[in-house]
């Protein structure tokens, strides 16, 4: 039962990560005028995916001095989840060798 638990947040932070560079991407190629802010799905998917990751940023924003027009949060959120994962994966390693 523990064991899949820690699958199922393991999986929540693989989707977490997914989700942080799939904004990073898109709000590059805005940025770059790659994709046309115009289109209604695009925004709709910007303005989703920013919602999303914004409360992972927000904390991390108030940490980080300000780099100009670089946002380094998403990598430092990155770097955390995989840390979390690391974590993660001992403790269900010690849990299957206990149980």
């Amino acid at each position: 039962m523990l064991l899949s638990l820690f699958s199922i947040v393991d999986f929540l932070l693989q989707v977490a990560s997914w989700v942080i560079i799939a904004q990073a991407i898109i709000s590059w190629l805005v940025a770059f005028n790659v994709i046309n802010t115009h289109n209604d799905f695009v925004r709709q998917l910007l303005y989703a995916l920013d919602r999303m990751t914004a409360p992972l940023y927000r904390p991390i924003r108030r940490i980080l001095p300000d780099f100009g027009g670089l946002d380094f949060s998403p990598i430092v959120v990155l770097l955390l989840i995989y840390v979390l994962r690391i974590l993660l994966s001992g403790v269900a390693m010690d849990v299957a060798m206990a149980g």
